[in-house]
């Protein structure tokens, strides 16, 4: 399905995490941030994922660029942001937005 009446808009996270960090406990800290990614304006969907080469994906899908922004903004502020920030290696974190163009699967009318 084309998205043509939303632009909705990915939010793609990649990282690798820091030194003495394990897998494990990264994702116990990442599900801490649930509930503020879920009740976020504008929030659709998201997903943890980690390849072999030792990086992370967080990706969110955002009904626009807004939402993805106004979360963004507030995400510092929250009690367990500083330590999920301690957790990722700052020097290979990478953010990016991408509009969605066409989408195929259960999701596709979201």
């Amino acid at each position: 399905m084309t998205q043509t009446a939303t632009q909705n808009v990915v939010e793609i996270t990649t990282f690798k995490l820091a030194s003495g960090v394990s897998p494990d406990h990264y994702i116990s800290l990442s599900k801490t941030t649930n509930a503020f990614v879920e009740n976020s304006p504008g929030f659709i969907f998201r997903r943890l994922s980690s390849g072999d080469d030792g990086y992370w994906t967080d990706t969110v899908i955002w009904t626009d660029l807004n939402a993805a922004k106004t979360a963004f903004e507030a995400f510092p502020k929250q009690g367990f942001a500083q330590d999920i920030m301690a957790a990722i290696d700052g020097d290979t974190l990478k953010m990016r937005h991408e509009t969605i163009h066409n989408t195929q699967g259960p999701s596709a009318d979201q």
